[in-house]
């Protein structure tokens, strides 16, 4: 089991990496959405934006109106590294039930542009 400065070092990786995708696919593809990420063995949730600008970087912190998150991510810790490093396959894993994602159907669509 990772620990939290581990995933909170993923998440940081997983913002540079939106930083990388061009200007014309983050029009294409990005709505902006709230996203919350629960990592189920640790019991903790963080929380970012995602905009046409990128992604901004998650915070422990849930944002100011304590509406639900637009996008929510729930995923192991290992599986959050694993995932984020490249080694573990999003559909395979929400096929085998290790990353669970409530958003909508667009929503789910448009990230899988983007992951």
């Amino acid at each position: 089991m990772a620990s939290v400065e581990e995933c909170r070092a993923a998440l940081a990786r997983l913002v540079a990496q939106f930083d990388e995708i061009g200007a014309e696919d983050r029009a294409k593809h990005v709505v902006e959405r709230t996203v919350s990420a629960r990592v189920s063995d640790l019991g903790v949730i963080f929380y970012g934006r995602l905009h046409h600008g990128g992604l901004d970087p998650f915070t422990e912190e849930r944002p100011a109106g304590g509406k639900p998150a637009d996008v929510k991510i729930t995923i192991a810790s290992d599986d959050l590294i694993a995932l984020v490093d490249g080694e573990l396959d999003l559909a395979r894993a929400l096929l085998g039930g290790r990353v669970k994602i409530d958003a909508s159907f667009g929503d789910l669509l448009r990230l899988r542009k983007l992951i």
